[in-house]
C-alpha cells in the first residue's frame, strides 16, 4: 500500500513545524512548498537529517513548483502574511486573499482529490475563498481554528485550577477572532464543571465569574498576546499542532469530535457560511456537524460571532 502524501503550502514558521510533526508521526510522505527558492528545500533537508534520531522513515522534501503536490491526500495551507503587533486578523484580508487565490488554483489544478486544511488568516474568509476557488465539496475544505482556540481556553483553565491540561475538556465555537465563543457551561475537568471548581477555589461565585471572564478575554486575545511578545511574527507551534491533530483524524479515520471551521447548511441556524462548530472528522473529512442547544447568552454571543464572519466574508465580494 502506497504511503499517504501530505503537502504543506507555505514554508514559514508554521509550515516548518508542520513538516516536522507530520514526519515524526509518520502520517505519510511530506512535501513543503514555498515560492522562495531554497527555503522549503533547506527546512526539509534539516528535518530529514533528524530521521535517524527521531526514528521516522518517510520522505520529506521541498519544492517551488505546484506540480510537486500532485497525488496529495491532504494539503495544509499556511501561506500568507503573519500579523504584526497592533494588527487584527481581519487587517490581513486584502493581501492574503490574493495569495489564497493563487494557492487555491494551484491545489485545484494539481491535487483535485485532496482534503484541504486552511490555517491562513483571517481564517473564516480564507477558507471560504479557498472552497470557492477550488470548487471542492465543502466537506473536503476545512478551517483550523477551533482546535487551537479550545486548546488555549483549556490551557488557561488548567493553569488557573492547578490541574493537568490533559483532564480539561473545553470547546470554543464561532469565528476565529475577537468574537469567538468559549462554551463555559460545558467546560469541565474530567466531568466536574469548571465553574463549580472555581467557586470552590474562591468560595465566592462572583469572584469565580470574574476569573472566568478574564480567562475568556485572554482566550479571545491569545493570538495577539503571542504576536505582542514575539514582535516579528505570530504563533506557530500551537497552530501547527492543532492542524496536525485534524489531519491525523482525517488520514487515520479517527472520527474525532473537534471544533472546526466548516460550511454550515442550516445547522445552528446558519446557511452558506463557514463557522467554527463541533464536527466529526474522519476519512470523509467533515463527516457530520454535531448540533447542541445553546442557552440564551451563548446564542447571542454565537449570533454576534456569525455576524462578524458574514461581514468579513461579504467584504471579499
Amino acid at each position: 500500500m502506497a504511503r499517504r502524501k501530505i503537502s504543506l503550502i507555505g514554508g514559514g514558521q508554521i509550515g516548518g513545524v508542520l513538516a516536522q510533526l507530520a514526519a515524526q508521526r509518520e502520517l505519510g510522505d511530506v512535501v513543503l512548498f514555498d515560492i522562495v527558492e531554497g527555503l522549503p528545500q533547506g527546512k526539509t533537508l534539516d528535518i530529514a537529517e533528524a530521521s535517524p534520531v527521531d526514528n521516522f522513515d518517510v520522505s520529506v522534501g521541498g519544492a517551488n513548483d505546484f506540480t510537486a503536490i500532485k497525488g496529495s491526500d491532504i494539503v495544509i495551507i499556511t501561506a500568507g502574511l503573519p500579523r504584526k503587533p497592533g494588527m487584527s486578523r481581519d487587517d490581513l484580508i486584502s493581501t492574503n486573499a490574493k495569495i489564497m487565490q493563487s494557492v487555491a488554483e494551484g491545489i485545484r489544478d494539481n491535487a483535485p482529490d485532496a482534503f484541504v486544511l486552511v490555517i491562513s488568516n483571517p481564517l473564516d474568509a480564507m477558507v471560504t475563498l479557498c472552497q470557492r476557488v477550488t470548487g471542492f465539496p465543502s466537506n473536503r475544505v476545512i478551517g483550523m481554528a477551533g482546535v487551537l482556540d479550545s486548546a488555549r481556553f483549556a490551557s488557561f483553565i488548567a493553569w488557573e485550577l492547578g490541574v493537568s491540561v490533559r483532564d480539561v475538556n473545553a470547546m470554543v465555537l464561532g469565528g476565529h477572532g475577537d468574537t469567538m465563543v468559549p462554551i463555559v457551561r460545558y467546560a469541565n475537568v474530567n466531568g466536574i464543571p469548571v465553574m463549580e471548581m472555581l467557586e470552590r477555589k474562591y468560595n465566592d461565585p462572583k469572584k469565580a465569574k470574574e476569573v472566568m471572564a478574564a480567562i475568556i478575554k485572554r482566550t479571545q486575545n491569545a493570538g495577539g498576546e503571542v504576536v505582542g511578545l514575539l514582535k516579528t511574527g505570530s504563533a506557530f507551534y500551537s497552530p501547527a499542532s492543532s492542524a496536525i491533530c485534524m489531519a491525523e483524524a482525517i488520514l487515520r479515520d479517527q472520527k474525532r469530535l473537534l471544533p472546526a471551521c466548516a460550511m454550515l447548511h442550516g445547522e445552528f441556524g446558519v446557511d452558506g457560511y463557514y463557522i467554527g462548530v463541533p464536527c466529526v472528522l474522519g476519512a470523509g473529512g467533515v463527516e457530520r456537524i454535531v448540533e447542541f442547544s445553546l442557552d440564551a447568552e451563548e446564542q447571542a454571543l454565537f449570533d454576534s460571532s456569525v455576524a462578524a464572519v458574514k461581514e468579513l466574508v461579504d467584504s471579499m465580494k
